[in-house]
């Protein structure tokens, strides 16, 4: 593919994930472009573009992994010198937003870091920002920017056609996505179910999974999230459904997160097979976990920054299911 003419398409990588830019850039045909990245003794952050970016359509690609920190204030010094140097239009592209789950205000005297760190990609000189299945969808709503929002649900879907076997129930770790889960299911011609869970409210990451609703006797259950973080939530939920006589479990999640300490439960959970992209790079303690699959979205990305590029529907790419 060419991508050339009135318009000049660049893709820069952070320090984050440059794996999976490296394959977006291959499908686009394109080489990743050049930038020098440093990190002063004291910690500060320098970037400098070795080749020209003025009038370019520039996309910068960086998820949010520990130190996620760095890795967000990374993507703000390149789209920082982006702006500066003249590029025509700047898109900061997020495949993991942190700080997504701190979406609203649960109880008095929290912040909404969502809206936080969604300003500071505006101020930076973002023109636009695309991300995949993010934790809440009004988060879109907290700039002032299109903001892009993708799915992995194609790829998902076609692992489910593939490895899972009749009957199948597509679980909802909880009511608030149930929506989702019912998308796979319609894929698929599956059942739906969810867990009602308690989370603490005073101890991040502690869940208690109470009941299932739905059918899962008799049925292989497929849980499916958005992230997959110290797994105390698929752990739960996955027990939950076997003790209710589910024939399988499998636990399906857009962002493998990982953090201590998911591998040690995931290892001791009844979970047949652990199913996520590569948003995100599995962490290294999570990497022995033998029934961990890595599937890749580089080609949905792909596909989207070139509809970006030629200003064409990103929405149509998966026919309205990314709303």
């Amino acid at each position: 593919m060419q991508l050339q003419g009135s318009k000049r398409f660049m893709l820069f990588t952070g320090s984050a994930n440059p794996a999976l830019a490296e394959e977006v850039a291959d499908l686009l045909g394109v080489e990743l472009g050049k930038a020098d990245r440093e990190t002063f003794p004291n910690g500060e952050i320098y970037v400098r573009y070795s080749e020209s970016v003025r009038g370019a359509d520039a996309f910068v690609m960086q998820s949010h992994c520990p130190p996620l920190n760095h890795h967000i204030m990374e993507q703000l010094v390149m789209i920082d010198a982006l702006e500066r140097a003249s590029a025509k239009r700047i898109t900061a592209v997020i495949p993991f937003l942190a700080y997504a789950r701190q979406d609203r205000k649960s109880r008095p005297r929290e912040p909404i870091t969502a809206r936080l760190v969604s300003d500071l990609f505006v101020t930076a000189g973002a023109d636009r920002l695309v991300s995949m299945d993010l934790h809440s969808q009004q988060i879109q709503g907290f700039v002032s920017k299109p903001y892009d929002h993708l799915t992995a649900l194609p790829v998902f879907n076609d692992y489910l056609r593939e490895h899972v076997e009749d009957p199948t129930v597509i679980v909802s770790p909880d009511t608030g996505r149930v929506k989702e889960a019912s998308k796979h299911a319609r894929a698929i011609d599956a059942g739906v179910a969810f867990i009602h869970k308690r989370r603490s409210v005073t101890q991040h990451g502690v869940v208690a999974a109470l009941q299932v609703v739905g059918d899962v006797e008799g049925k292989h259950a497929v849980i499916v999230d958005d992230i997959i973080d110290t797994a105390g939530t698929v752990v739960a939920a996955a027990e939950l459904l076997k003790e209710r006589g589910a024939l399988s479990v499998r636990a399906m999640a857009t962002h493998g997160v990982l953090s201590s300490p998911a591998a040690e439960r995931l290892l001791a959970a009844p979970i047949e097979e652990i199913v996520i992209t590569n948003t995100l790079p599995v962490p290294k303690e999570a990497q022995a976990l033998a029934n961990l699959k890595v599937l890749s979205i580089a080609s949905i990305l792909a596909d989207a920054l070139k509809a970006i590029f030629t200003d064409d529907s990103v929405s149509e790419l998966f026919m309205g299911e990314n709303a």
